[in-house]
């Protein structure tokens, strides 16, 4: 018999299979679901939403060495600029030096 579901529960199903290390087709037949009926659900939930993907943190890497300050040196002085400094800016500024 046919079960019918709401497109949260497929939602849940559908994080449930990504979250696990299962395919696609092994996740459903462990769970008795239809193959197409889970990808129908998938396809209408995709076009429902704002294809949003979830991205999954599978390390944290800490930075190693840090980053020194851009340093300008024109003539006698010395301008140093964090190495954050937007890129634009930086290049709007040099710009303008050189006028």
């Amino acid at each position: 018999m046919r079960k019918i579901r709401s497109l949260e529960q497929w939602r849940n199903i559908i994080e449930e299979q990504q979250a696990s290390d299962l395919t696609i087709t092994e996740f459903c037949q462990q769970h008795a679901l239809s193959k197409t009926s889970f990808y129908a659900a998938r396809s209408k939930l995709n076009t429902e939403s704002s294809r949003f993907v979830q991205a999954k943190v599978t390390k944290h890497i800490a930075p190693t060495e840090q980053q020194l300050p851009i340093m300008l040196t024109i003539g006698s002085v010395k301008i140093s600029f964090p190495p954050t400094m937007p890129v634009a800016y930086l290049s709007q500024l040099l710009r303008e030096l050189a006028l």
